[in-house]
């Protein structure tokens, strides 16, 4: 009696794991811990461009002490996104993740009115800490670019997984929802590293 019970079990334990892998759940498993990675390195890459910034800042402010504006502007961008959380939580919440998206936004357009100061100052072009600074951040902000393309492309294959048959009924049963992604809009607000043309003839 008790070997055709535990035979019972074991059958239905087999029949259970057969269903769930036919259905998609092993895949949401594994897309969703490979967005969770892909999501922490583009968080890695913008807390290394966070990190450049009081250096590029204290440079600059040696050279151009009158563009208080711009530096005041940096400076507060930068605060701004240091007060949101970027937990791995953050790409389930569309709300939150559009906030962390457009505080980014803020840091890179601030970042960007800065460079373009810098082409007023020869003397701070010059400076070669403010050009090691400016590779890091050009080559940081191309670091950015890859891995947000990594993690739009785990999303994107997660998403698809969520909404097609019958993998969608799977979802529906144990909760999994569409993740927000990087949208057309703040791709291109945000995409472009900042450049300083140190040949100009200003």
């Amino acid at each position: 009696m008790r070997f055709i019970q535990t035979l019972r079990a074991l059958s239905i334990t087999l029949m259970m794991t057969s269903v769930l892998t036919g259905c998609g759940y092993n895949s949401f498993q594994s897309s969703d811990e490979q967005i969770k990675a892909d999501w922490a390195e583009v968080i890695n890459q913008y807390q290394r461009r966070s990190d450049l910034i009081p250096n590029l800042v204290n440079t600059v402010k040696g050279y151009a002490t009158q563009e208080k504006d711009v530096l005041t502007q940096v400076t507060e961008a930068r605060a701004k996104v240091g007060t949101i959380q970027a937990s791995p939580e953050l790409v389930n919440d569309p709300e939150a993740f559009k906030k962390f998206l457009s505080a980014q936004n803020e840091l890179k357009g601030s970042l960007s009115r800065l460079m373009v100061v810098s082409e007023n100052y020869p003397q701070l072009k010059s400076d070669a800490n403010f050009r090691d600074l400016s590779a890091q951040l050009e080559g940081t902000e191309n670091r950015i670019t890859v891995a947000r393309n990594r993690y739009i492309k785990s999303v994107q294959d997660y998403n698809v997984n969520v909404r097609t048959f019958p993998n969608n009924l799977t979802a529906m049963i144990f909760g999994y929802k569409a993740k927000p992604n990087f949208t057309v809009e703040n791709e291109a607000a945000i995409s472009k590293a900042p450049t300083v043309d140190f040949n100009s003839s200003k």
